[in-house]
């Protein structure tokens, strides 16, 4: 068992050799509701979730592969390793079935889970997400970077600049700064190998074969994985149900009482 900031974490070992730290919160009889982190992030992000979710639901929440205190292995990740994770994870905590939340590049790793192992999923909610995220260049000059010496000071101001509004930026510095240290704590190893995931992940024509009932939420002021993204995602997955919000990225903080809202309106619903 691992800590930080004062929260105990457990860990386990992939069947590659990753270890991967995470965290239950929630009664053992409630159905489990697993949360997957933003890229340069970890399961801290989801620290303002816990109290409303807990009381309904038990929360597993880990550090992707390359994030917080999980292990960053060196070389390229891929969307399906990062999801292989989670069904290790559920195997290993003997979870047959789970409702699954991924926001940015957990809404990645939720849209794989959703195509290839459908009946591990019960509801499936993609946040602030995208089928695609190319081209190529953008992704491999920062791995470049990343693999050459640059530290995370120099990702700081991009991150926080395309999760957050200004506003919230200038003047709620409080709720801005435990992610300026989720960033600056993630590894430079680690983040290039999540960005060359999600270069390389492409849904566009494989959602439709994603069977469960999926709630997309889209941020309107969204930079990153755009509002048109979140539309593409509702016209492929069938049945799937569109909101957008009046946000940024990080939808889960900058609307916090809403995100719970329509996030447990939908996993209780029929």
């Amino acid at each position: 068992m691992v800590k930080k900031n004062g929260l105990d974490r457990k860990y386990f070992t992939t069947q590659d050799g990753c270890e991967i730290v995470y965290k239950i919160d929630g009664e053992v009889t409630n159905p489990v509701l697993v949360l997957s982190n933003s890229i340069a992030t970890d399961l801290a992000m989801w620290d303002g979730q816990v109290e409303a979710f807990c009381k309904s639901y038990r929360l597993l929440r880990f550090d992707t592969r390359g994030h917080g205190l999980s292990e960053s292995p060196v070389g390229d990740y891929s969307v399906a390793r990062l999801a292989k994770d989670v069904i290790e994870l559920m195997d290993y905590l003997g979870i047959e079935k789970a409702h699954f939340c991924g926001l940015s590049l957990g809404g990645f790793i939720g849209q794989w889970l959703g195509v290839h192992v459908p009946h591990r999923l019960d509801k499936l909610i993609l946040a602030n997400t995208s089928p695609y995220l190319g081209p190529d260049t953008i992704w491999n000059e920062n791995i470049h970077l990343l693999r050459n010496g640059s530290d995370m000071s120099h990702f700081e101001e991009l991150f926080i600049n395309g999760w957050f509004p200004k506003q919230m930026i200038n003047n709620q510095k409080n709720r801005v700064v435990p992610f300026r240290k989720m960033i600056l704590s993630t590894s430079p190893i680690g983040l290039a190998g999540a960005y060359a995931a999600v270069r390389d992940a492409d849904f566009r024509k494989t959602n439709a074969l994603i069977p469960n009932k999926t709630l997309i939420l889209a941020g309107e002021h969204d930079q990153v994985t755009k509002p048109e993204h979140s539309k593409l995602m509702h016209e492929v997955i069938r049945g799937a149900t569109l909101k957008v919000l009046p946000v940024v990225h990080l939808s889960n903080i900058e609307r916090i009482n809403e995100f719970e809202r329509l996030v447990l309106q939908f996993l209780s619903s029929p």
